[in-house]
């Protein structure tokens, strides 16, 4: 049997009036710390999130999107965030904020594959909406 490895994982939300509570699972972010793992998949599903929110400014939320890839990926062109180890780097990604893009509390569980677990995930958690 292959061996399971923790991993933690969080989804990313678009809440368009923060007040309102109201949001749409856009994203997961999964991170396993054995594996050296950190990565996040996002599916943008625009037409839903205008009937949400028709005001929203889908270029301002793909830039904060994209934000999450290449501060996952880390290195200087993330900025000094990408610069922190790759914990460092989960745990500032998934903090608590009051903004459009935020994260739902952090999960844990088992993966023997973590890219695998985090298509599955984000195939439940944001596609299947």
């Amino acid at each position: 049997m292959p061996e399971q490895h923790s991993f933690d994982y969080a989804v990313i939300r678009v809440v368009p009036k923060v007040e309102r509570e109201e949001f749409m699972n856009v994203g997961v972010i999964l991170y396993c710390q054995s594996l050296s793992f950190l990565d996040a998949l996002f599916f943008l599903d625009e037409p839903r999130l205008r009937a949400l929110s028709p005001q929203l400014e889908m270029t301002e939320i793909k830039e904060h999107l994209a934000a999450f890839c290449h501060i996952c990926k880390g290195g200087s062109n993330a900025g000094p965030i990408g610069k922190l180890d790759m914990g460092s780097r989960f745990r500032w990604l998934t903090a608590t904020r009051s903004t459009v893009v935020q994260c739902s509390r952090v999960h844990p569980g088992l993966t023997t594959d973590p890219a695998l677990t985090l298509k599955s995930l984000h195939s439940r958690l944001v596609k299947e909406q």
